[in-house]
């Protein structure tokens, strides 16, 4: 196992209601130093939870908000941030309720993916909704999101839409495809 770098120094070097970046100086085993900068949580822990509902068998849901990163509406799963002193299912449930208007009778954990382990800290907790029921809960997003779906068995042309690039909803619909085709309760 490698040893991890000596940190020398960090500091914060801008915020924003939103984000903190953060730079460190960093000793690499070999005597070699590099700054690095990141950005870090806002220091609740809390998490943000990503949640593949399925509407069916074989068909996961899919929301369609603007993302100011890319300028652009998109196409990607509900998510959200898990709210102080909330169970990452509850999260699940409530924001799935939020952004797509459904309920879930039954919750999984799954996973915990990273969003960028290069720049970011953050992590985001994968959870499976199955047994949908129609719900909706007032959420903080400015309007209404369009929701969709796709088949399981066709996430190889989901690359191909052109509203569709989120590269932590695509692993996690494939994790719950390839999880879904083990425990045989999908063919591909």
């Amino acid at each position: 196992m490698r040893q991890k770098p000596t940190v020398l120094d960090r500091a914060i070097v801008a915020t924003s209601r939103l984000f903190t970046v953060e730079q460190v100086q960093l000793k690499f085993s070999n005597g070699e130093e590099r700054t690095y900068e990141r950005l870090v949580g806002r220091g609740t822990g809390h998490g943000a939870v990503m949640i593949v509902a399925l509407a069916d068998a074989e068909h996961a849901l899919l929301i369609e908000e603007y993302c100011g990163g890319t300028d652009d509406y998109q196409l990607s799963l509900p998510k959200g941030l898990i709210e102080p002193g909330e169970d990452v299912l509850v999260a699940a449930d409530r924001e799935l309720k939020e952004e797509a208007g459904f309920g879930a009778k039954r919750l999984e954990y799954l996973t915990e993916l990273s969003l960028s382990p290069g720049y970011m800290s953050q992590k985001i907790q994968v959870v499976l909704a199955r047994d949908l029921y129609p719900e909706r809960l007032p959420g903080d997003e400015p309007e209404p999101m369009r929701v969709d779906q796709v088949n399981l068995r066709e996430l190889a042309s989901l690359v191909q839409h052109p509203q569709f690039s989120e590269g932590r909803a695509l692993a996690a619909l494939y994790l719950v495809r390839d999880l879904l085709v083990q425990r045989g309760e999908l063919s591909l």
